[in-house]
């Protein structure tokens, strides 16, 4: 009978876990196309809307989101008290918390008025291991409570090592060899003793009756109470009223477990528990014993025996090194230590290499750091394309890898970078060394291609700008050559042409070239962004003019318009809302209402750029239809994004494993897809 009870309560929890994630796909999707034309009658882009129609239009977007808001805290909370919400542990830095919360808040504690305090102990570990994405649940929750309830004064945020403060029996704070608290005090209107027991609980608010002053749902406590629990933690309030508020929470330096705080409800003893996260082992590193000058190199790589191999290596050639076995920790890393190269494996368990790829190149603060991509020969020019330094064939043998490390050293020693300018119109030729020229680069300048093929297997150079009518030969003929050259193959090279390219002839060009710059009203802009990133040029050391064209560059459409994007959605609201954002942008948009109609697409127009692509549909679903289009070796690299309810476990990850570049939930945030887009489609 017993076994029979827990088999029927396993099945009830499955259905209601499908139930969570089909409502959440049922009630976001109508909250996208709201959002995302609510959103477009705000820009009005077109002017004809009156100040008062955008003033309707800017209510209808707030209301849709405070709404979005609603329906994801009554999912988070159905999902923890369901327990269908898994923890995924993993290392994440207190300095990245604290960066976290100042780029959230301080433009809140600004607008407000507020002092905004944030301190931190100097005792504290550089680390905690423990659900990053939770973590961050609660705090937000908890900072925005004390700016909401803050009129006057300020808010203060401060981690420390804590010795006590939690419940003294507390099954896993008693026994953690280290608690970290995070504290959030407020000068606001305080919390009554009455009210302080309740308002951890569903629905419950300190400011409650018809007459409250203060908004919200009563959910942000209740679901920050159930997560800290899952973490293996508490979180602890103390509060007087007219002065003020201080929540605390406590977590385990270390994620143990979840906290088994109270007996579960009978229909919830038979359930599968909170899973504990994936075991990964851990590769010692140098992170703790790097000081400020020393060459640090970080690897990427989810396979710990070849991760200690390339850790040996580094060490072998004078470099400190650190093991990042995950793109999310890796990207984060890069940001703290700006490690002097990077080696990065392309399959890694969250997301594809290409996509740390485009954040390190996206990023002035990364971009540029050398990259060495390990992949398979097809991908080769896919890497250089993007901005890697080079690529290396797995497996790889200990010599090459001597070698790249060799390569990479030697690279990132060299202050000044060499450029080669090949055109054969002296005023183009200065004008280019005046547009790239500043002490970080030495340019020399040919007008024949044989002058460049002599200086080409003379010297190294870093990078080549070659136009393609040249007196002699031809640009064409030069870039076989130098692609039948072994010792030549790699170099980057920007053609920088005023020919007018057939079809032909541009993919020709994209075996041999890097990228390729057309004269125009832009070309000054690409061509100093498209050198800077194959010369590996620290951004934020160039003159300022030179920044602030890149910059503009990068904030423009550019890399948007004319390309050809593929919206996937069984829901015509979605398509027409996503058809008005992107046409904005100067997209040209095809569309499909389910997998098989875009298969069929793919296959019979040519050039589309990126496909966006539903998950939830009928007959053939999202999953599905990325291992289709993955399956065609000519789609091997094609960008798609997927566009998800986000509702289950492991949405992501299925994802990236069934063929996504990369991830986006719905309701979609319309600049969050388009920063996605613009960074998937720049190279």
């Amino acid at each position: 009978a017993v076994e029979e009870k827990a088999a029927e309560l396993a099945l009830t929890s499955k259905y209601k876990s499908e139930f969570l994630a089909n409502m959440s796909h049922e009630l976001r999707t109508p909250l996208n196309s709201i959002l995302i034309l609510g959103q477009q009658l705000v820009d009005n882009p077109s002017g004809n809307l009156t100040t008062k129609q955008v003033e309707y239009a800017r209510t209808i977007h707030s209301a849709g989101t405070d709404l979005l808001n609603l329906i994801s805290d009554i999912l988070d909370l159905s999902k923890i008290e369901s327990g269908t919400v898994t923890v995924e542990a993993e290392e994440i830095t207190l300095a990245a918390v604290r960066d976290a919360v100042e780029r959230n808040f301080r433009h809140v504690a600004d607008s407000r008025n507020l002092g905004f305090v944030i301190t931190a102990d100097t005792t504290l570990p550089r680390s905690v291991i423990t659900d990053s994405k939770r973590l961050q649940q609660i705090l937000k929750n908890l900072l925005s409570n004390a700016f909401k309830f803050t009129s006057q004064g300020k808010v203060s945020f401060a981690v420390s090592v804590a010795k006590s403060g939690w419940t003294p029996e507390h099954p896993l704070l008693k026994r953690a060899p280290m608690v970290i608290a995070f504290e959030v005090t407020d000068t606001g209107i305080g919390i009554p003793p009455e009210k302080q027991k309740i308002i951890f609980e569903a629905f419950q608010q300190a400011d409650a009756g018809t007459s409250r002053k203060y908004g919200g749902t009563g959910l942000g406590l209740a679901i920050c109470r159930e997560l800290a629990n899952l973490l293996g933690g508490e979180i602890r309030l103390t509060s007087t009223p007219g002065q003020g508020s201080t929540f605390t929470l406590y977590l385990p330096q270390t994620y143990a477990g979840p906290t088994a705080h109270k007996q579960p409800k009978i229909e919830q003893q038979s359930h599968v528990q909170v899973l504990p996260p994936p075991v990964i082992e851990e590769v010692p590193d140098d992170r703790d014993v790097i000081k400020e000058g020393d060459p640090v190199v970080l690897i990427v790589e989810d396979d710990p025996h070849y991760a200690r191999v390339l850790l040996g290596l580094a060490r072998d050639k004078g470099l400190k090194g650190i093991v990042a076995m995950r793109g999310n920790v890796a990207l984060s890393l890069a940001r703290e230590f700006k490690p002097s190269a990077i080696t990065l494996d392309i399959f890694l368990p969250d997301m594809l290499g290409w996509t740390v790829l485009s954040h390190l190149k996206q990023d002035p603060e990364t971009r540029h750091i050398p990259v060495q991509i390990i992949t398979m020969e097809e991908e080769r020019q896919h890497g250089l394309e993007r901005g890697a330094f080079s690529y290396m064939i797995k497996p790889v043998t200990t010599e090459g890898l001597d070698s790249a490390f060799a390569r990479i050293q030697e690279f990132s020693k060299r202050q000044v970078k060499r450029l080669l300018v090949v055109d054969d119109d002296p005023v183009t030729r200065q004008n280019i060394v005046e547009l790239i020229g500043h002490s970080d680069v030495e340019i020399t300048t040919v007008g024949s291609g044989a002058e460049a093929w002599d200086l080409m297997n003379d010297r190294a150079f870093d990078c080549v700008v070659l136009d393609l009518r040249l007196p002699d030969i031809s640009g064409f003929e030069l870039l076989e050559r130098i692609q039948n050259e072994s010792a030549l193959r790699d170099l980057p090279i920007v053609v920088f042409t005023g020919k007018e390219l057939t079809a032909d002839e541009e993919t020709r060009l994209r075996t041999m070239a890097k990228s390729i710059v057309i004269k125009g009203v832009q070309s000054p802009e690409r061509l100093l962004d498209e050198t800077a990133l194959f010369l590996h040029r620290v951004i934020t050391d160039l003159p300022q003019k030179k920044q602030d064209m890149l910059r503009r560059l990068h904030q423009t459409d550019e890399a948007l318009a004319n390309r050809k994007v593929l919206v996937v959605d069984d829901d015509v609201r979605n398509i027409f809302a996503l058809t008005g954002l992107l046409e904005r942008h100067q997209m040209q948009v095809l569309s499909a209402s389910n997998g098989r109609e875009a298969i069929d697409m793919l296959e019979t127009t040519p050039e589309i750029s990126m496909v966006l692509m539903d998950i939830m549909m009928p007959g053939m679903d999202g999953y599905a239809t990325m291992k289709m289009i993955r399956s065609e070796a000519k789609h091997k690299l094609l960008p798609i994004i997927a566009l998800t309810a986000k509702a289950m476990k492991g949405d992501r990850e299925k994802c990236l494993e069934a063929g996504a570049s990369d991830y986006i939930a719905k309701p979609v945030n319309t600049e969050q897809l388009l920063s996605l887009m613009r960074v998937w489609l720049h190279r």
